[in-house]
């Protein structure tokens, strides 16, 4: 199995879902440099959701500005895998457990 890219090591990045289970959501994500991932729900109007860490996430580079990204939510049972494309803004993906399966879309925000 081929090394997952640490080009998202240290970044963090807001999705707006528009399609999926949490649609009309923003969360923001932040990759670590250990291999984890932090994410919270952020919403303008209500208090900032409290973040959760999952131990590990993968990456690729799949193309020039475009990173596949995935991980398990542990405590949701939900593998969420997004491709996200830094040139339009875009993400694309899936969220699924063992009883179902959502494409997802959105808005990506660079924050750092």
């Amino acid at each position: 199995m081929p090394a997952t890219a640490t080009g998202l090591s240290g970044r963090t990045f807001k999705w707006t879902f528009e399609e999926g289970p949490t649609a009309g959501g923003t969360y923001e994500h932040t990759f670590e440099p250990d291999g984890s991932v932090s994410f919270r729900k952020v919403d303008g109007a209500s208090k900032e959701g409290k973040s959760t860490r999952e131990k590990k996430y993968a990456s690729f580079e799949v193309a020039p500005e475009v990173h596949l990204v995935s991980y398990l939510a542990a405590e949701s049972g939900y593998t969420l895998t997004v491709a996200m494309n830094f040139e339009t803004g875009r993400i694309y993906g899936f969220a699924s457990n063992e009883k179902e399966w959502h494409p997802v879309s959105g808005r990506l925000e660079i924050v750092k």
